[in-house]
């Protein structure tokens, strides 16, 4: 009996070294160029206007791929969900390219792509774990999370 324990020990031991052990390499996409609030001064950024509950915000958007295949689908206006009490998501019809990292945290403004297809605008500044590929943020979010409201809100984009 007690050799039966020492044996199952074992190898309870093994499969948990086991499953601690690896190359050291993720699975999780890394952000390659992390594109900084900073490139503003770059004049790497492209205007566009977002309009949501009656009101017009002004953003910039970064010079990447992503950017540029996002801007082929504008002017457009879309239904965005609620998710998590800091974000609204809506489904885009077109997969655009990724380049998806983690930004470690979320502000006020940031425009994102979760994945290949939903685009999302955070109102709330937040900590995550999750990958993005940055888009671009708003610029002056004074009344951005008002302008959001509560529940789905249609959100209107346009080349500036």
């Amino acid at each position: 009996m007690i050799q039966r324990l020492i044996v199952y020990m074992c190898l309870i031991s093994m499969l948990i070294l086991t499953g601690c052990s690896g190359s050291g390499e993720s699975s999780e996409p890394v952000l390659l160029e992390t594109e900084t609030r900073a490139e503003e001064e770059n004049g790497e950024m492209i205007n566009i206007r977002i309009t949501a509950g009656g009101q017009s915000f002004q953003a910039k958007l970064y010079d990447n791929e992503t950017t540029r295949v996002f801007l082929e689908l504008l002017p457009m206006t879309v239904d965005m969900g609620e998710l998590n009490g800091n974000e609204k998501y809506a489904y885009l019809s077109n997969s655009l390219p990724v380049n998806a990292g983690n930004p470690s945290t979320i502000h006020t403004g940031d425009i994102m792509l979760f994945g290949s297809d939903c685009l999302v605008l955070f109102y709330e500044d937040f900590s995550t774990s999750y990958s993005y590929t940055t888009i671009g943020y708003v610029e002056d979010i004074s009344g951005f999370k008002e302008s959001l409201g509560g529940g789905s809100v249609q959100v209107g984009f346009s080349i500036d």
